[in-house]
């Protein structure tokens, strides 16, 4: 276990003492599990209370989809989307926001308007200008495995080996972020559950997490009502995938997570509380 801890707004997240909690606010009227439902002020707050009356540590606000097949939107309509709701959280909360975005510009913004870390499913590979935006910041960012791009991800992806696959690519982004000047105490590892994999590659991620434990970095999991849940469970509705969540999520903290990405935290927090507890038993957290 790495000894990095994320601090923000005052807010020590040391995964060392104990799981960290993303929520999810979708500020996007076409995501694949609540597009639509959080796109006024009122309703961001309210979801916002409520993330945070669930568990959630960080809320990670995200104003373009990346389901499978989503269209891009434009860079005013996500400024737009992004900086309503960080500004409308800002107004009654100093809970670390993070926000999900591959646009410098829409990054740059969300930091002036108050946001904490930059969550990017590109790993720094779009925008070319995101490196130095996270160097001068000195903000935590978060570095995703994606094959392809959301319009394209899961047109049949393949691999030889998933694991091997994601960990080379870990290794190629983190000596990048070092080239620009990031310091390697800011950076999260994500690979990416659902975006350009394949259902036997999801359950094979959460298996072997460990294998990405030797970066000595945290690793997060965003396994929230993804479509391998629905395929193991039969729920074809995202929203009904919210204890399916649960146990992967539960997996994931015992395989070596120390961040989870989740819709609904009420149905994780105690959950992963004891595969933290049963970690710290066998001296991994130590």
């Amino acid at each position: 276990m790495t000894n990095y801890a994320i601090k923000c707004r005052n807010v020590d997240l040391n995964p060392k003492k104990k799981t960290i909690i993303m929520g999810v606010l979708n500020v996007t009227p076409d995501s694949f599990s609540d597009g639509g439902r959080y796109l006024t002020s009122t309703a961001i707050v309210a979801r916002c209370q409520k993330l945070i009356e669930q568990g959630a540590d960080i809320i990670d606000v995200g104003g373009e989809s990346t389901r499978p097949f989503a269209e891009p939107v434009s860079l005013k309509e996500e400024l737009e989307r992004v900086i309503r709701a960080v500004k409308a959280i800002r107004a009654f909360s100093d809970i670390p926001l993070s926000i999900d975005t591959t646009k410098v510009q829409v990054a740059r913004k969300a930091l002036e308007a108050g946001a904490d870390i930059i969550n990017d499913i590109s790993a720094l590979r779009v925008g070319k200008e995101m490196a130095d935006l996270v160097a001068s910041k000195g903000v935590p960012v978060i570095l995703m495995h994606m094959k392809g791009t959301p319009r394209d991800m899961q047109v049949d992806p393949y691999y030889d080996d998933v694991i091997d696959e994601i960990h080379g690519f870990f290794q190629e982004r983190i000596e990048y972020c070092l080239s620009k000047g990031i310091d390697k105490g800011q950076i999260i590892l994500d690979p990416g559950i659902g975006f350009g994999k394949r259902f036997q590659d999801n359950l094979d991620i959460i298996n072997n997490l460990e294998a990405f434990l030797d970066f000595e970095l945290p690793v997060l999991v965003g396994p929230s009502r993804k479509a391998f849940l629905g395929k193991i469970t039969g729920h074809e509705n995202p929203a009904d995938r919210d204890n399916a969540t649960c146990g992967a999520a539960v997996a994931s903290v015992l395989n070596g997570a120390s961040l989870v990405r989740v819709h609904e935290p009420a149905c994780v927090a105690d959950a992963v509380k004891v595969a933290y507890a049963l970690r710290a038993r066998k001296g991994e957290l130590v």
